[in-house]
């Protein structure tokens, strides 16, 4: 089995993303964390950029023990001295030289032809040999330039001492198959080849950085360049992630893995996540949120009754927990019933049947119901009150310079209804005093009081209430996205136990088992 080098450069070309500007303090940690993953090399910076670009490659050179620090630099003797000045304290350091050879940056760049260009990079390649002993080359914009002319590249940089030759596809223009092609042909024609390593570095513009990173493994490369999550300028850089978990679940295919501690992943990426402030999209291979997220019903069966149904990896190999059931309007009964198994609830076929049309309904009108919401719906539905008043319709009038006004309709044991209005000094108030006149029940409101049961704007409110009526006193819950409607069905399940309460004072009403 092949082992594939994995180059680091977010703190480098990562951090090129627009809006990222990392202090010391925080490279640092990003670094300690990647040599936790276990990455081979890892690009600090470019430290001719800025005194602080210089500082920050120094602390990180000192701090990091089991990894190769890189600093980046132009083909020029004073890039090629900060790089050193950087890595002074490094156990192992590397100096990254690049230059443009494509042809649109010879001329508008470079202005130089192609002569110039070997000769450029010839002598900053001896220059830097003088200090470092491992040198890695990059032909800036390779993916653009002709093949005749990175071979040439290639067969003087090896030859003037340098033992890592990046190919780069810099703006994200090949294809899987030109880019391998290079590789293969590198591999075939240039003399001296297997005393080096042929690095891939691409970019994700045309969003194939993966797949042209996979194809040079294909073909030959003994590294791969990338980002955590991706990140870097433009449409980013290859996900480091994408790539090794690649080659690790498709060993059979690409014969070649990489040394990576893989339960380091996760943790890796949100770490980054958090210092350069760049969110992971919930659907990002690997380490977006949903990655290992089944809301489908279909999935959802698939996957209780076998993993592998719908997951090619486990989400534990990465460093998550386990894989998410996300409970929401495509989950099927069999998700549901393990999902109360999961909250601490066994309920009968009838009680399931029943919490979990409920479910349904609250599931078309919130974008995910969330472990609180169904906890709420249990303990709200499935304790068994008879329900001698229910809710029917609800409409309230308000307005800061008018009267609030509540017409509430209230469905009776036999089918009947009734509807009637009132007013009060709020929504709430004039719900009740509705209430109070549909139902005939004299009561004193004791006690009212509302919270949020899940998290967002559309989050059920959970409305409670004690009346009091003579010498009894009873609670009554209302759970519902709509705060006036949850205020209505807790008063309306307070009449309810209260005349139950008168009929049978003893009774237990709960039939709920709690494992």
């Amino acid at each position: 089995m092949r082992k594939i080098y994995i180059f680091d450069t977010t703190l480098r070309d990562g951090e090129q993303s627009p809006g990222v500007n990392l202090n010391t303090q925080e490279k640092v940690e990003i670094a300690l964390q990647l040599e936790k993953l276990g990455v081979d090399r890892m690009e600090a910076g470019f430290p001719a950029a800025s005194p602080g670009d210089l500082a920050g490659v120094n602390a990180v050179a000192r701090a990091i023990k089991n990894a190769s620090v890189i600093g980046l630099s132009r083909a020029r003797e004073n890039d090629i001295e900060a790089v050193r000045e950087a890595l002074q304290g490094a156990q192992d350091p590397c100096i990254h030289l690049f230059l443009a050879t494509s042809p649109i940056h010879r001329q508008h760049k470079l202005r130089m032809e192609k002569h110039q260009v070997l000769e450029t990079a010839e002598a900053a390649i001896k220059y830097a040999k003088k200090y470092f002993s491992k040198i890695e080359f990059s032909l800036e914009d390779a993916g653009r330039t002709e093949l005749d002319f990175i071979a040439e590249v290639t067969s003087m940089a090896i030859r003037a001492g340098a033992s890592v030759v990046n190919i780069p596809d810099t703006v994200g223009y090949m294809t899987p198959y030109d880019y391998g092609n290079i590789f293969k042909m590198l591999k075939e024609t240039v003399p001296g080849i297997e005393k080096i390593q042929l690095s891939a570095h691409c970019h994700d513009d045309l969003g194939m950085a993966t797949a042209n990173a996979l194809a040079a493994v294909l073909n030959g490369a003994d590294q791969i360049e990338g980002t955590i999550n991706g990140i870097g300028e433009r449409a980013g850089n290859t996900s480091i992630e994408e790539v090794v978990m690649a080659l690790e679940t498709r060993q059979d295919f690409y014969q070649a893995k990489t040394s990576l501690v893989l339960n380091e992943i996760y943790r890796t990426s949100r770490l980054v996540s958090k210092l350069t402030g760049m969110v992971v999209p919930g659907n990002k291979a690997i380490v977006g949120a949903n990655a290992f997220a089944h809301e489908s019903g279909i999935h959802q069966d698939g996957m209780l009754k076998e993993k592998t149904t719908y997951e090619i990896m486990s989400p534990e190999t990465i460093g998550v927990k386990e894989s998410k059931l996300v409970m929401g309007k495509h989950s099927g009964r069999h998700a549901f019933r393990e999902k109360l198994i999961d909250l601490g609830y066994e309920l009968g076929d009838e009680q399931v049947n029943v919490a979990f049309a409920k479910f349904k309904d609250l599931a078309d009108r919130k974008k995910q119901v969330e472990d609180e919401d169904i906890r709420a719906l249990i303990e709200e539905k499935l304790i068994e009150t008879p329900e001698i008043f229910a809710l029917g319709t609800l409409q309230v009038a308000y307005g800061n310079q008018m009267t609030p006004t509540a017409t509430v309709h209230v469905r009776f044991q036999d089918g009947s209804e009734v509807a009637e209005s009132a007013v009060g000094n709020g929504s709430v108030d004039a719900i009740y005093n509705a209430i109070d006149k549909a139902t005939k029940e004299n009561v004193e409101l004791d006690d009212y009081s509302i919270k949020s049961v899940s998290h967002g704007k559309d989050a059920l409110g959970e409305v409670h209430v004690v009346l009091k009526q003579d010498s009894m006193s009873v609670q009554g819950r209302g759970i519902s996205t709509d705060i006036l409607e949850a205020s209505a069905k807790a008063y309306l399940d307070a009449v309810n136990r209260l005349i139950e309460k008168r009929k049978n004072p003893t009774s237990n009403r709960s039939n709920v088992t709690l494992i």
